[in-house]
């Protein structure tokens, strides 16, 4: 089987996200590189003390459950003003970014998963892989801020430290 290229490596025959760096993508490329999974929809908790990051099964009110999807995506920021609009420039920033987030891997110098919609060519490929928060979650509106702790999750590996925590 022949090597694949890897990210950013100039290869005419190779798909855009192995010949060209994030910050040369497409608005199109970039926003395909989503894999829907919904992850990063879900509310997380910092420990102020150690800087870790830990899931909860809560969705953000926008998400999809069933499609794992944005339901307002254009208009999130008027509804949810501390979403975070991901970009090249603050990737490095977002360490709460699931390990399996196309955009982290690919700023990583990963490839992309086989179960990836762009590789498979599927689009439920993320769902049947197990990586979508489809099946998994519950909307926001269902759960007290105070209760919070209580659902916090195992079956999602949490992401690495903060940058200067300990």
């Amino acid at each position: 089987m022949p090597k694949r290229p890897r990210h950013g490596q100039k290869n005419a025959d190779a798909p855009f996200w192995e010949r060209k760096t994030l910050a040369e993508l497409s608005q199109e490329e970039w926003e395909s590189l989503c894999d829907g999974c919904g992850r990063c929809c879900l509310h997380k908790l910092e420990d102020e003390d150690t800087g870790l990051v830990y899931y909860t099964d809560v969705a953000c009110r926008l998400l999809d459950t069933a499609t794992c999807r944005c339901t307002n995506y254009t208009a999130r920021l008027e509804h949810v003003p501390d979403c975070v609009v991901l970009k090249p420039a603050n990737l490095d920033d977002l360490t709460w970014m699931p390990g399996t987030c196309a955009y982290r891997r690919l700023a990583e110098g990963r490839s992309l998963a086989d179960w990836h919609p762009l590789v498979s060519g599927n689009t439920d490929s993320v769902h049947r892989a197990g990586i979508s928060v489809h099946g998994r979650c519950v909307p926001e509106k269902d759960v007290e801020t105070e209760d919070l702790e209580e659902h916090v999750i195992r079956w999602l590996k949490p992401p690495r430290k903060r940058a200067g925590k300990s």
